[in-house]
């Protein structure tokens, strides 16, 4: 989904040619109970060509197949024969189950909770991808990064509070 209409708010080399009634008319195209739906949500910047030029790069594709793979196993064994295949179909109780935080953990998730907003909906979802992030990571407990990243991972939720505050 483009921030606007015209695709540029927010980008640094195109100036948005919208008005503030047409950005939030825009996205009012998406009501909350459906992003809250999303799992994930992260704003792209436009790849500037210096980057692709870059001598500099990251994990490889056969790597983070690699990665992905370990976390699928980790999930399959994890569940066994629950019928669940992967976090993402993790229900509320499961969610307690499979989810359980430490301190530090939940006074970041309560934290992002009260600042953002946020609703039980997300608050769920949060945790459904951080214990992704922790699976990815090879942890078998979810950590602060986890949910840090999970959070991250919320970036229309960011965005939408800091423009009603």
């Amino acid at each position: 989904m483009n921030p606007c209409k015209c695709g540029y708010l927010g980008d640094t080399s195109r100036e948005c040619t919208c008005t503030p009634a047409q950005v939030s008319w825009y996205r009012g195209k998406i009501s909350g109970p459906l992003l809250d739906r999303i799992d994930i949500h992260i704003e792209v910047a436009a790849v500037k060509y210096s980057d692709l030029d870059s001598a500099h790069t990251g994990e490889t594709s056969a790597q983070i197949k690699a990665r992905v793979n370990n976390a699928r196993m980790i999930q399959l064994k994890r569940y066994g024969q629950q019928g669940i295949y992967s976090n993402s179909q993790l229900y509320a109780s499961k969610i307690r189950e499979y989810c359980v935080l430490g301190l530090e953990e939940k006074e970041l998730l309560k934290a992002a909770f009260e600042n953002l907003g946020l609703s039980a909906r997300a608050h769920d979802r949060i945790l459904k991808v951080a214990r992704t992030v922790a699976d990815l990571d090879g942890s078998d407990k979810i950590g602060v990064k986890h949910i840090a990243e999970a959070i991250q991972y919320r970036s229309l939720d960011r965005r939408y509070s800091q423009e009603l505050f």
